[in-house]
């Protein structure tokens, strides 16, 4: 029989619930956690276990919340895997035929998926294969149409090239559609004719990377994918899109969190092309697992996409192996220009590198005084990055998609005590020094 402490604490739940659009969490979560045996011990790395464990404790926090059916975290330092677990559901959250998500259950990255797309443009480069600071449309000339001509991909890495978004009136059937992407914002009236405006490209700036490495190499985004970063780092999935065999494996998204309505839902309707519980339902379709989507469809679990940021921290090496040149990470990930007001996202001034969303000092994206930090945001609290004055790899993958919900105190907290928990190692002018 329930105390009546018990009884309210129920009641509670399932009015949050309710209201913040949860799924319901037990009181005994064991049966849902999946940790990594071959973790190592924090204190090999200054860290104590206890605080390892408080980390932890606020992604549970995190799942408890009953905002994110999945959460799975994955934190690398020096190298070592110190937590690696994952915890909820891949599906049935709603407790009907669930399954339990597992270290091998793929998540879709949404938007951190440019993280990984941007590189391989800059691997392009790094190859001889195309000039950052050539115009687009010197490799794609439809691309000069409607004043876009002199818009350099450097420019497009880093959201500038003034096509953020496509007119609504556009099938969102469009994301499946490669050629027919790329041609319809080939056509559209650019924002500008010199890359001044700052407004973040959601979907487009990825269909036309795509077509840069179509143009130049004459591969697909996978086909380049697998030859440069998956199979030469063992990747078991890191790739946009899955194959038809591991699709009914992955991690389901759910639309949870307060209804988003009035301007809010205007304004990420305009960043995303469609709202947010249209996004969910999209991406739960076999279309968009069969798709390969540059900007957002990359599917990986938390460990490999902390592999891919630890290889970026080891200057593009990985178990002897040189994916990228130290010049390219650092081309990649340094900031092009000052913080700037971002005109789609509406918030406070961002930092950008031609691919990566940077840290900030007091404050930013990645936790507090992290603005050596780079990586890139996805729809949403999913968050992948390296910082390098800590010497640290992180990924935290969820598959509920919030904006505004009662999980948000414990995201902070996570993202604190990584900050605080992991203090600055490392002397950032000596390791630019050294790769200069």
């Amino acid at each position: 029989m329930k105390s009546n402490n018990m009884w309210l604490s129920d009641q509670y739940r399932s009015y949050r619930n309710l209201v913040f659009r949860g799924i319901s969490v037990p009181n005994d979560v064991s049966g849902l956690l999946d940790i990594d045996p071959q973790e190592v011990a924090g204190i090999e790395h200054g860290i104590v276990q206890q605080d390892i464990e408080a980390l932890w404790g606020h992604a549970k926090s995190l799942f408890q919340s009953g905002m994110h059916p999945m959460v799975s975290l994955c934190l690398r330092r020096g190298g070592d895997v110190l937590l690696n677990r994952s915890i909820g559901y891949a599906d049935g959250a709603n407790h009907t035929q669930a399954r339990v998500a597992s270290l091998q259950t793929p998540v879709c990255l949404f938007s951190a998926s440019k993280a990984v797309s941007a590189m391989l443009i800059h691997k392009l480069a790094e190859d001889g294969l195309i000039d950052l600071l050539n115009p687009v449309s010197h490799y794609i000339p439809a691309f000069a149409a409607e004043g876009k001509a002199q818009i350099t991909v450097y420019q497009l890495l880093a959201h500038r090239a003034g096509v953020p978004g496509i007119p609504d009136d556009v099938d969102i059937d469009l994301l499946f559609n490669q050629a027919a992407a790329v041609e319809q914002i080939c056509k559209q009236p650019g924002l500008h004719s010199d890359g001044r405006v700052l407004a973040y490209h959601a979907i487009t700036g990825g269909f036309i990377q795509a077509e840069l490495i179509r143009v130049v190499t004459g591969k697909t985004l996978n086909e380049y994918l697998d030859e440069i970063v998956r199979k030469p780092m063992g990747m078991r999935y890191f790739r946009f899109g899955l194959e038809p065999k591991d699709q009914a494996l992955v991690a389901r998204n759910y639309a949870t969190g307060l209804p988003n309505l009035g301007v809010v839902e205007r304004q990420l309707a305009k960043i995303l092309g469609v709202g947010v519980s249209d996004v969910v339902d999209i991406s739960n379709s076999e279309a968009f697992l069969s798709a390969e989507i540059a900007s957002a469809n990359l599917y990986a679990t938390a460990e490999e996409a902390g592999r891919f940021f630890q290889m970026l921290l080891q200057g593009g090496q990985w178990e002897g192996k040189r994916i990228f040149t130290p010049l390219t990470v650092n081309r990649a990930t340094r900031e092009m220009g000052k913080p700037q007001f971002d005109h789609s996202l509406i918030v406070l001034p961002m930092r950008y590198s031609a691919g990566m969303m940077l840290g900030m000092n007091p404050l930013g994206l990645y936790g507090p005084k992290t603005h050596y930090a780079y990586g890139h945001l996805g729809f949403s609290n999913i968050l992948c990055w390296a910082d390098p004055e800590r010497d640290i790899a992180v990924s935290l993958l969820t598959s509920g998609k919030p904006v505004i919900g009662n999980h948000l105190p414990s995201l902070l907290k996570l993202l604190n005590g990584i900050s605080k928990t992991c203090k600055p190692c490392i002397d950032m002018d000596y390791i630019y020094t050294q790769v200069l």
